[in-house]
C-alpha cells in the first residue's frame, strides 16, 4: 500500500431546506391561517478517526466532498427532511487544517474520535413561524442557511511514543526489526527507508510502547532538504528521541559531528524538539574503531545523556536501552504544539456589541460591496420575492448596524449596495 501522509481536499456541508409560504385551504376553515413549514437541516461533514486505516491514500483520488442538502419544508406545518451527515474516515493521528487560515479544525488522537469540521445548515422557518397579533397571516419565510465550506489539509502525523532518528544507514530499520514485530525494508544503501515505520516494543519487564523508525536525516532538513519535512512532522508527537549513532565510522563520518548535525535539524524544527528527553544507541560496536570512537564520543558529550553501546544486527545490548526508554516515559508527558496565527487586514471593519463584523469596498462609480459571513448569511437566507420579506431584510440590515457604517464610510443618496449576487439602491 502506497503511503500517503498528506493530502488537500475540498468539504461543503449541505444547505438548509428552504422553509415555505402556505395557507390552509380547507372546506369550512374561512380563516385558516398560515401553515408553511420549516425546511430540514443539511448535512454536516464529520470527520473519523479509526485504527484501521495506516494512510490518507483514499484522499489522493477522491479530492471533493459535498453533503446532502436538507428537504424544502411543506403546507400543513410539516417539516423538510433532515439530510444524513457525511462521516469521512482517516487514520488516527489526522490533523485537519483549514487551508485557507492554517488554523487547526480538528486533532483526531483517538480510536473513533469524531469532529464536525463543516456544520449543515439549518432549515429556513416557514411562515407559520412568522405569524403575530399583527400579522396573523405572513407571507415571510426564509431560505435555508448554507452549509460550511472548507479547503482542507489533512496530515498524518504517527502516534509513536519514540521516535528513531539518525542519518540514513546507521541502522534505525534494523534496530526496529529485532526489538519489534515491524519489518521494514534493510538494504546496504541510503534512503531504504522513505516512508516511517511503526513498531510495539515489549520489554522484558512488561512494559510497552510505540517505535517509529522514520526516514533519514540529512543537514538542511528542516528547511525541506531531502525528505525535509515529511520526516520532522511525524516526530512532532514522540515524546522521547532515540539517536542511532553509528559508531563504527562505516561511511567516513565522525560520530559526533552527526549527532550535532541531527540536533540542530531537531532543534531548527518548529515545535520544540530538543525540550524531548533523548537516548544514544551506538549502533555497529563490532566495526573496527568503534570502541576507540565510543570513548571520544563520550568524553565530547559528557554525562547528561545515557550512551548504549549495541550490535543491532545479532540482537546485542538492545535490553538496556529499551528499559531506559521506558522509564523516560514513565515521566515525560505529552507535549502540545503550536500554530502562529495569521492576522488579515481590511478596508473598512465594524463589529457591533454581539461580534458582527462586516467589510465595505469602495469599487467606485458609486457602486459599494460589503462582505461578512454574518451579513452574507443574511441575504442567502432571506426571502426576497415579496414586500414583506424586503421590509424583513432591511430591518435586519439596520438592526446589525450597517446603515450607519454605509454613512461613515461615505456613501451618498441612491449609490448602489452590492451583498453577493444582490443589489440595492441606499436611501435616508
Amino acid at each position: 500500500m502506497k503511503f500517503i501522509d498528506k493530502v488537500k481536499i475540498y468539504v461543503e456541508a449541505g444547505k438548509g431546506g428552504d422553509g415555505v409560504v402556505a395557507f390552509r385551504r380547507e372546506a369550512h376553515v374561512p380563516k385558516g391561517g398560515p401553515s408553511g413549514g420549516d425546511g430540514g437541516k443539511g448535512g454536516s461533514i464529520i470527520f473519523e478517526a479509526t485504527t484501521s486505516l495506516s494512510t490518507l491514500l483514499d484522499f489522493r483520488y477522491h479530492r471533493e466532498y459535498k453533503a446532502r442538502n436538507g428537504g424544502n419544508g411543506m403546507a400543513k406545518k410539516m417539516h423538510g427532511a433532515d439530510a444524513s451527515d457525511m462521516i469521512l474516515k482517516v487514520p488516527v493521528g489526522t490533523v485537519i487544517y483549514d487551508e485557507d487560515t492554517g488554523k487547526i479544525l480538528a486533532d483526531l488522537t483517538e480510536d473513533k474520535q469524531r469532529a464536525v469540521i463543516a456544520k449543515g445548515g439549518r432549515g429556513g422557518r416557514g411562515n407559520t413561524r412568522f405569524a403575530t397579533s399583527r400579522n396573523p397571516a405572513p407571507t415571510i419565510c426564509e431560505r435555508g442557511e448554507p452549509g460550511i465550506k472548507y479547503n482542507l489539509t489533512c496530515e498524518l502525523k504517527l502516534l509513536a511514543d519514540v521516535g528513531l532518528v539518525g542519518f540514513p544507514s546507521v541502522g534505525k530499520s534494523t534496530f526496529l526489526s529485532v526489538v519489534t514485530r515491524a519489518k521494514p525494508e534493510i538494504a546496504d544503501y541510503h534512503f531504504t527507508t522513505i516512508v516511517p515505520n511503526l513498531g510495539v516494543v515489549q520489554a522484558k519487564d512488561g512494559r510497552s510502547f510505540v517505535m517509529a523508525d522514520l526516514p533519514g536525516l540529512i543537514e538542511g532538513a528542516s528547511q525541506g532538504k531531502g525528505l525535509g519535512h515529511q520526516f520532522l512532522r511525524h516526530i512532532e508527537r514522540c515524546r522521547v528521541i532515540v539517536h542511532i549513532i553509528d559508531m563504527g565510522g562505516t561511511e567516513g563520518r565522525d560520530p559526533y559531528e552527526d549527532y550535532l548535525a541531527i540536533n540542530k535539524e531537531l532543534g531548527d524544527y518548529k515545535y520544540r524538539l530538543l525540550e524531548r528527553p533523548q537516548v544514544i544507541i551506538a549502533n555497529k560496536m563490532d566495526e573496527v574503531g568503534a570502541e576507540e570512537n565510543l570513548k571520544i564520543f563520550k568524553e565530547k558529550l559528557g554525562d547528561d545523556i545515557p550512551v548504549f553501546p549495541v550490535i543491532a544486527l545479532i540482537q546485542e545490548g538492545v535490553d538496556m536501552p529499551l528499559y531506559a526508554i521506558a522509564d523516560l516515559l514513565d515521566k515525560t508527558p505529552s507535549f502540545a504544539t503550536e500554530e502562529e496565527e495569521v492576522e488579515n487586514s481590511v478596508l473598512y471593519k465594524y463589529e457591533s456589541d454581539d461580534e458582527i463584523g462586516f467589510e465595505i469596498f469602495n469599487e467606485g462609480n458609486g457602486v459599494w460591496e460589503v462582505s461578512g459571513e454574518k451579513v452574507e448569511r443574511i441575504v442567502q437566507m432571506a426571502a426576497l420575492n415579496s414586500d414583506d420579506g424586503i421590509k424583513r431584510f432591511a430591518q435586519k440590515m439596520r438592526n446589525i448596524g450597517l446603515d450607519d457604517a454605509l454613512r461613515v464610510a461615505g456613501v451618498q443618496q441612491g449609490d448602489t449596495i452590492r451583498i453577493l449576487d444582490f443589489e440595492f439602491d441606499f436611501y435616508e
